[in-house]
C-alpha cells in the first residue's frame, strides 16, 4: 500500500486488476498483476471509502460513511477514474452490491440496519430507492450477491450471515463461529464456497452455498 494508504474492502475485474477502498487517502486504488499500486480515483470530499462493489461494465460503487457522525454517502466510480456522489446524507453506509442481472444496487447503513435497493440502469445511474429490509438489532457489514440474484449480508456482533431473496424475503441464517464478521466473497473451484472475515476471532470461515457468487462467475466466463 502506498504511504498514508489503509486498505478496507477489495475487489477484483475479470482483467484480475484488484480495486481498494483507501479510508484513509480518500482513494479508489488499483492494483496490477505486476505488483504497482495507482491512485484509480480520488476527491477529498470521501468520508472514508470502506466498501466497493463492481458492474460487469467496469463501473465501481463506493461506500463511503463517516462513523464518528454516524452518517454517510455513496459515489459512483466511473471507467475513467472520474467520480460522481450518487447520495450524502444517508446514514453510515458500508456494505454495498450490484445484483447479478445488474439492474439493482444495494446498501446497507450499519448503525441504522437498513439495507436499500435501487434501480439501476448500464451507465450506472441510480433511481427508485425502496427499504429491503430493516433489522431491530446487531450490525450489518459486507454484502454479495450470488447468480440467483440472492444476496448474503454478514451481521457485525451477531455472528451470523443471513441470505436474502431478490424480493427481501429471508431465506436462511448461517451460524458462524465468531460474532464479528465483517466481508464476503465466493470462490473455490465451482464457486460455491462462502469466505467470511472475521474480526474477533481474527480469521476466515467458510460454508458451502448453492450457487456461484456473481462475481466469481462474471470473473470466470470464458476461461472454462
Amino acid at each position: 500500500m502506498p504511504q498514508g494508504s489503509t486498505a478496507n474492502g477489495i475487489r477484483f475485474n475479470h482483467k484480475e486488476e484488484m480495486f481498494i477502498a483507501d479510508y484513509t487517502g480518500h482513494n479508489i486504488l488499483k492494483a496490477e498483476a505486476s505488483g504497482k499500486v495507482s491512485v484509480y480515483s480520488h476527491n477529498a470530499k470521501m468520508n472514508q471509502p470502506n466498501d466497493i462493489a463492481l458492474m460487469d461494465n467496469g463501473i465501481i460503487f463506493a461506500s463511503d460513511p463517516n462513523w464518528s457522525k454516524g452518517d454517510g454517502q455513496m459515489w459512483r466510480i466511473n471507467t475513467d477514474g472520474s467520480n460522481t456522489l450518487l447520495e450524502k446524507n444517508m446514514g453510515t453506509t458500508n456494505g454495498i452490491e450490484v445484483s447479478s442481472d445488474q439492474k439493482h444496487l444495494y446498501v446497507n447503513e450499519s448503525k441504522q440496519l437498513n439495507i436499500w435497493v435501487y434501480d439501476l440502469n448500464n451507465k450506472g445511474a441510480i433511481s427508485n430507492k425502496k427499504l429491503l429490509h430493516k433489522f431491530q438489532d446487531g450490525g450489518l457489514d459486507g454484502m454479495r450477491c450470488d447468480v440467483d440474484g440472492n444476496l448474503y449480508v454478514t451481521r457485525w456482533s451477531s455472528g451470523v450471515v443471513v441470505k436474502f431473496s431478490p424480493q427481501g424475503e429471508l431465506l436462511k441464517t448461517i451460524k458462524l463461529k465468531g460474532m464479528k464478521p465483517t466481508n464476503i466473497a465466493f470462490g473455490g473451484a465451482d464457486g460455491k464456497t462462502a469466505y467470511i472475515t472475521v474480526a474477533d476471532r481474527g480469521n476466515i470461515e467458510t460454508f458451502r452455498v448453492d450457487s456461484p457468487g456473481r462475481s466469481w462467475s462474471m470473473r470466470n466466463q470464458g476461461k472454462k
